[in-house]
């Protein structure tokens, strides 16, 4: 069974609120032993006529129990009224504390219930990521640095404590194993507008986009590899974009070993919200008709249609207002 875990809300420590019910179920147990104990003249103890501070003890914990045994019982006027007034009251206390937890456990589950039916009615056009270990937090950092939101993004991952720690992170998280087409589903991936397939083994990245491309046709899929070699079985499974992480750290290694500068740059470039970003966005009015070169910012790629023009080619010499321009931008710091 798949769990869908949504973004966790502030909450005192499961021990801390068990320690604080618990001190309150003996407050309320002192504070009837000492009314019983001040007025033990108006009670009787059918074992020897007397009340001691035990049999107090003894018959605030009966009472407030509702067990109510009946060998020390209340005689007096006095007695009778301070159990209608004063300790009925702290009994009905002492039991609400008693089933809080269990109160508290139903409401919960209610509430995340309703949070989860609320959320499945809603999510569209969302990002789900497959795989939280290093390659997932960074690209899902990319992608709230970019301005998506944290409830738009699904991670799915099979180790509970990474789910846990993306639900505290802001996100929706799904427990499962994402070769699985029922786990898929629960991340509501045939909703989603990207998938980015990020898991730590080559075989398991090739399963899950196979997956992913037979429940979602148009959804933008990019995948992860650690080698070359396995680059194309992902494209030939449905896979838009292939980033081979092995090889590409190498070229970067290489490039910083010839000229520690450039390779400097690129690390730049990959690192977003700081120095220099590489930005996707639309043409602008007033810079349709014109060339690449008359950008306000640094055009490096023309997109048009389903094709990606290097800004030199002639067919990216006049841009269109449909286009799209990649862009080399100052970074813009990230807000607190």
């Amino acid at each position: 069974m798949t769990d869908v875990l949504l973004p966790a809300r502030p909450a005192a420590p499961p021990l801390r609120q068990v320690g604080l019910r618990l001190a309150l179920a003996l407050l309320v147990l002192a504070v009837t032993t000492l009314i019983v104990w001040l007025d033990r003249a108006g009670y009787h103890d059918n074992a020897d006529d007397s009340v001691s501070f035990l049999d107090a003890a003894y018959y605030a914990t009966v009472t407030l129990s509702t067990t109510g045994y009946g060998d020390i019982t209340p005689v007096s006027d006095g007695a009778r009224l301070t159990n209608i007034l004063v300790i009925t009251p702290l009994r009905v206390v002492f039991l609400i504390i008693l089933v809080g937890t269990t109160l508290e456990v139903l409401t919960e589950r209610t509430r995340q219930q309703w949070r989860l039916n609320r959320w499945r009615s809603t999510v569209r056009e969302h990002t789900v990521v497959v795989g939280y270990g290093t390659k997932g937090r960074s690209a899902v950092d990319t992608l709230v640095g970019q301005g998506v939101p944290k409830e738009s993004i699904v991670v799915v991952d099979p180790q509970r404590k990474v789910i846990d720690q993306a639900t505290r992170d802001g996100l929706v998280g799904v427990l499962g194993d994402a070769t699985r087409t029922d786990t898929l589903m629960r991340a509501e991936l045939p909703n989603a507008a990207r998938v980015v397939v990020a898991p730590e083994r080559d075989d398991t990245a090739v399963l899950v986009t196979l997956t992913a491309r037979q429940l979602n046709k148009s959804a933008t899929v990019v995948a992860a590899v650690r080698e070359d070699e396995n680059a194309p079985l992902l494209r030939q499974s449905g896979a838009d974009v292939v980033v081979t992480s092995s090889s590409s750290a190498g070229r970067l290694l290489g490039m910083s070993m010839l000229s520690p500068h450039a390779g400097a740059v690129m690390e730049d470039l990959l690192t977003y919200g700081t120095g220099l970003d590489v930005v996707e966005r639309p043409v602008t009015r007033d810079e349709a008709g014109r060339s690449p070169r008359e950008c306000e910012d640094l055009v490096v790629a023309v997109v048009r249609g389903h094709r990606v023009l290097k800004y030199t080619e002639p067919e990216a010499a006049v841009l269109q207002l449909t286009d799209r321009v990649i862009t080399i931008q100052r970074a813009v710091p990230r807000s607190g």
